[in-house]
């Protein structure tokens, strides 16, 4: 009995247990979203910690590339849903929802908001940032 007890406060209090709850993007590759337009789950032993959060990579290379300028890879606004900050709510992106304009990714709460995105991303972008202006410190 001693010994499960034990065990289940060691899992709890270790660094990897607290890294899990910080898991940038729920562990998915920033650098594929852009790279690979698609959302590819990262590996657990390519993991560089950033900003507080454990952000996960599908390759080495992935990860020297963020390594190199990570704001580039970051998704804009916060990770933000871009469609509920288009329409005045902050709510969090989903990071299997997302959007790349130009070099930068986006993320949106569901397929339904990308599908929104995506019929007028220039509309939605504007109405976004000027919300973001607003929330960001």
């Amino acid at each position: 009995m001693i010994r499960p007890l034990i065990a289940s406060l060691l899992l709890v209090l270790s660094p990897v247990g607290s890294l899990a709850q910080d898991w940038a993007l729920d562990g998915m590759d920033p650098v594929s979203y852009g790279a690979d337009n698609a959302a590819v789950p990262g590996r657990t032993d390519l993991v560089t910690v950033w900003r507080g959060q454990a952000w996960h990579f599908a390759s080495e290379q992935n990860r020297n590339l963020f390594e190199a300028n990570p704001r580039v890879y970051t998704p804009g606004m916060g990770g933000l849903c871009v469609v509920a900050l288009s329409e005045g709510r902050s709510e969090p992106g989903n990071p299997r929802h997302f959007v790349v304009i130009g070099q930068r990714t986006y993320l949106l709460r569901s397929a339904e908001a990308r599908r929104r995105f995506l019929a007028d991303p220039e509309g939605v972008l504007t109405r976004a940032k000027t919300a973001w202006t607003r929330l960001k410190p």
